[in-house]
């Protein structure tokens, strides 16, 4: 009975793996085995961009294949080019139903990009992600929109010391 299993492979070369496999299941016999490969693809509504729409890899890096497997289909897929692993290792299980249907439905509809703006609010918490005080946790005194920055207050050897960062140094 065949199911779907999903293969990681090198992302950027989905449709490269996804063809040369074909090749290969006709090429060994075994079209009554396999059944689609796939690079899962959607249409991306992108509304940063004012609501263009393309069609975009929704699982880079990753191919479902509907596939009988046994060893000689597991052979033939794990030793394609490009091709990282299935997922499961070496005793790979087949992906749910239910999880089938929400893939293929993702792939039918829209999926929507939008803007991950963080949002700084003085007097909230924050966690320095990025230069000399990275790993310090303290508390945001001032918000600069104008120059993306914000005034954080750390505790440095027990005394409260005002620090400037950039938006994209802060974590909420």
């Amino acid at each position: 009975m065949k199911r779907w299993y999903i293969v990681q492979v090198y992302t950027g070369y989905e449709d490269f793996v996804q063809g040369d496999l074909s090749k290969r299941i006709i090429e060994a016999g075994l079209q009554d085995r396999f059944g689609e490969v796939l690079v899962p693809k959607g249409d991306v509504v992108n509304y940063l961009s004012g609501g263009d729409v393309s069609k975009e890899k929704i699982f880079p890096g990753y191919l479902l294949i509907n596939m009988e497997m046994d060893g000689e289909t597991f052979r033939l897929v794990r030793t394609m080019p490009r091709v990282n692993r299935f997922l499961g290792g070496e005793s790979p299980a087949p992906l749910a139903d239910k999880e089938v249907e929400r893939i293929f439905s993702q792939m039918e509809g829209g999926l929507t990009v939008s803007s991950d703006k963080v949002v700084l609010v003085e007097g909230s918490e924050v966690q320095i992600e990025d230069g000399p005080f990275a790993g310090f946790v303290g508390i945001i005194e001032k918000v600069d929109d104008e120059r993306e920055s914000v005034t954080v207050m750390v505790s440095i050897f027990g005394r409260q010391t005002p620090v400037e960062l950039r938006f994209d140094q802060v974590k909420n």
